[in-house]
């Protein structure tokens, strides 16, 4: 065990965890933060997607000990009441089905924006890599291309 500290989502948090715990874990059995979903557990569906300094980040495989002195944000930062433009976006289109990989779309899709804020389809494929099992990447495209018109 390890006394590390780090910052979700503006709060600063001091845990004692073995360093290589990964960050999801970290999140939802430490912080309580259950947003931010397992999905594959080796970084390759993306449900477990938060920003770490502004960028979509898989938190499944990312131990600990990397985030320090790094901004996390989960799902939970973006608002409380669906009042986000990508949630906002996503209800509107109705992207969600089952809603499980949501969170981890939803993450992917705001740290597209932030970088491109009027992203071609080409753009949103290429920063669109998480699974959707229930296969809404159309509205998911439709979602992202709705926010950047209303920006």
């Amino acid at each position: 065990m390890t006394t590390i500290s780090i910052n979700v989502n503006g709060t600063s948090h001091t845990l004692d965890v073995p360093p290589d715990m990964p960050l999801l874990w970290v999140i939802r059995d430490e912080i309580g933060l259950t947003g931010t979903k397992f999905g594959c557990g080796v970084a390759q569906c993306g449900a477990c997607t938060v920003h770490i300094d502004g960028e979509a980040t898989r938190s499944c495989v990312l131990p600990i000990s990397a985030v320090t002195g790094k901004q996390i944000r989960t799902i939970e930062s973006l608002s409380r009441d669906n009042s986000h433009p990508v949630q906002r976006a996503w209800i509107a289109e109705q992207v969600p089905q089952c809603g499980y990989c949501q969170s981890g779309q939803i993450m992917a899709a705001t740290a597209l924006l932030r970088k491109q804020p009027h992203p071609s389809d080409e753009q949103i494929a290429d920063a669109m890599t998480n699974i959707c099992r229930c296969g809404t990447y159309d509205r998911i495209r439709s979602a992202i291309h709705r926010v950047a018109k209303e920006a």
